[in-house]
């Protein structure tokens, strides 16, 4: 079933129409997917990403590697970070969501819209919704189980958000050092600036990441970016 817009802006829609009927957001979602043929929001951001099977993407990153994914709010980020970690998962390995954005609830509960609710009893899938995730935190959290194929982190700018944490160019250098000394792959989700919506550019890339401190891009392999449904893998180094 075909969408009658880009998710971005159905999105954009919901939110007019919970401000119009005083609803809360996640209602007004709902009755844009019932308009669009979804019993739910969730289904239809699911179907929306399929367009761009998470496996395409795992057969692109190795072992080893640090991958950046990147778009603006609502093109599908979280949701293809969540569909990689459980695409690892059904292919019998191990993967860890690490997540300052989400409840434990609301990440299962994305995963069962893929119609893989198996995997949520999984030993292999693991949620961390910490307030300390940091570098260190991820690196001792992976060393006190098996170790993971697949880590993903939901996301990058909340890694720099605590002066508590160290500087987020020194936290993604160890989680560089040690995906190279374990062979572990980091997928780090990240947020695009407003600026790129005026760039006139199809797609984000580098200079569209949003950087609050300055961060070496060049310390990441690749570059998955997405917009209006569109995906582009790039290698960085």
């Amino acid at each position: 079933m075909k969408l009658s817009a880009p998710i971005y802006q159905l999105k954009r829609k919901a939110k007019l129409l919970a401000r119009h009927q005083e609803i809360p957001l996640n209602k007004a979602l709902d009755s844009i997917a019932k308009q669009e043929g979804f019993s739910n929001w969730s289904l239809l951001s699911a179907k929306a990403s399929k367009q761009f099977h998470p496996a395409k993407l795992l057969s692109k990153l190795k072992s080893g590697e640090l991958a950046l994914l990147g778009a603006r709010q609502g093109h599908g980020k979280t949701l293809l970070g969540l569909q990689l970690v459980a695409e690892t998962v059904k292919s019998g390995h191990r993967s860890i969501f690490f997540t300052l954005d989400y409840n434990e609830k609301d990440a299962l509960k994305r995963i069962e819209t893929f119609g893989e609710n198996n995997l949520i009893t999984n030993n292999n899938l693991e949620i961390d919704v910490s307030d300390e995730i940091s570098a260190d935190y991820i690196i001792e959290k992976i060393k006190s189980g098996a170790t993971p194929k697949l880590v993903v982190i939901d996301y990058l700018q909340l890694l720099d958000q605590k002066r508590t944490k160290p500087d987020l160019s020194i936290q993604i250098q160890s989680l560089k050092d040690y995906a190279k000394e374990t062979g572990v792959i980091f997928v780090l989700i990240s947020q695009i600036d407003r600026s790129f919506e005026l760039s006139g550019k199809l797609i984000p890339d580098l200079s569209d990441i949003r950087l609050p401190n300055p961060l070496d891009l060049k310390l990441f392999n690749k570059s998955c970016f997405l917009h209006n449904d569109v995906v582009q893998v790039n290698h960085i180094n």
